[in-house]
């Protein structure tokens, strides 16, 4: 007889009864999304990972700590066999089949009544992929497809023009570091559905390039200042923008909270009464330390890590930071927009009890192709800056971490 393709459905279990049969890893794999499905699950299986037995921990299921039996299918709407007893599985999927239950079956597809297809989510969609061709079947190849049609959703990509979400309004955007591959899944979502960007030079530039020619875009860092200062020029572009019901984002550099000025961009927005969405991004201070083979704390050498802006030397009236109590800290301080204070800083902390061989990293354009990293001690960091002309914008790492990983290239 013609094989017949699987007939597509998506099951309401909320309340219903579905019954899994073994504990192991594909039990530990499928369960998540029985239990958010509301399902009332009963699991039968001697033994379990110890992810499952969590789950029944906390209340999620109800274990009965035992091998199949016949008759454990009665009632059912639906069931999972994956036992690692071949004749068990063929005991219960007969049980299933007599008692017209929709099972799937780990061990053997060709004897289930139903296949899991290969799911993701992306913003209230749930996308569900199963091959047509039962003797062809590749599980690798139908997630690969999951996941090309899941990423096109997130990315803005795959959705049809006229379905395209915008929401007027300003979302406050973290870019990540540099890299755009490291911007959030929402972030580049929101970036997707815009009508407006408004942009920081620190931004990740290269999504500006994958955005549709009928978005505009606009350089802070140009904006006509007029009366205004520079923060103001760019809150009342948002405003402006948003007042005309477009779909607004602010893309910035790292974190917006993270020496961003992001909080100035919310309170102006809320004082307009415009609706306005934080989106956390990747900060620098945290993965171009990592991207650099530098990890901020690590077992047995640093428990702490401190971030201070070094945009204001320690000398001047207007800084805020306690550089006295940093420099007796045993942990590792990481000091963005500090290139052009980095000697009066170490000599600072020099003064102040630090050691002038503390190791000194500076990782310039930090994630993206031209990343370089400069290594130096608090007492020749001054120097260094200059040999090498590191340029902002760079990351300084100080601390005994900084020679933790393997010995970087030149």
């Amino acid at each position: 007889m013609a094989e017949h393709p699987a007939y597509p459905v998506g099951l309401r279990l909320t309340g219903r009864r579905v019954v899994v049969l073994g504990g192991g890893e594909v039990a530990q794999r499928r369960l998540p999304a029985l239990i958010a499905a509301g399902a009332d699950i009963t699991l039968v299986s001697p033994e379990v990972t110890p992810s499952v037995e969590a789950m029944v921990d906390a209340g999620e299921l109800t274990w009965e700590r035992r091998p199949y039996a016949d008759g454990d299918l009665t009632d059912v709407w639906y069931a999972l066999i994956a036992t690692s007893d071949h004749d068990a599985n063929t005991r219960a999927s007969a049980e299933a089949e007599r008692n017209r239950v929709w099972c799937v079956r780990s061990d053997d597809a060709d004897e289930a009544t139903a296949w899991t297809p290969a799911t993701g989510h992306s913003e209230g969609v749930t996308v569900a992929v199963l091959t047509t061709d039962a003797k062809g079947r590749d599980p690798r190849h139908t997630a690969a497809i999951r996941d090309a049609v899941v990423e096109g959703l997130r990315d803005g990509t795959l959705v049809a023009p006229h379905h395209r979400t915008r929401t007027p309004g300003v979302a406050l955007v973290g870019g990540g570091p540099g890299d755009p591959d490291l911007i959030t899944v929402r972030g580049r979502r929101l970036l997707a559905a815009a009508d407006v960007v408004i942009a920081d030079h620190l931004g990740p530039r290269d999504l500006l390039a994958e955005l549709p020619p009928n978005v505009e875009v606009i350089d802070a860092a140009k904006l006509p200042y007029g009366r205004f200062m520079a923060q103001e020029a760019i809150n009342n572009a948002l405003i402006e923008h948003a007042k005309q019901g477009k779909s607004v984002v602010r893309l910035k550099g790292g974190d917006p909270f993270v020496y961003g000025r992001g909080m100035e961009e919310v309170q102006a927005l809320a004082e307009a009464g415009i609706a306005c969405t934080v989106v956390p991004g990747i900060s620098s201070s945290i993965s171009v330390p990592g991207a650099a083979g530098i990890p901020v704390t690590h077992r047995g050498v640093a428990h702490e890590f401190t971030v201070v802006s070094g945009h204001i030397a320690p000398d001047d009236e207007r800084s805020l930071v306690d550089w006295p109590s940093l420099a007796r800290l045993t942990g590792t301080l990481v000091i963005l927009m500090g290139v052009a204070t980095i000697r009066k800083v170490a000599e600072t902390l020099i003064a102040h009890g630090k050691s002038p061989d503390t190791p000194v990293a500076l990782v310039q354009e930090g994630t993206t192709a031209a990343q370089r990293r400069v290594d130096a001690t608090l007492a020749t960091a001054g120097e260094a800056v200059l040999a090498h002309e590191v340029k902002p914008p760079a990351v300084i790492v100080i601390g005994e971490v900084v020679n933790v990983g393997p010995t970087p290239s030149a």
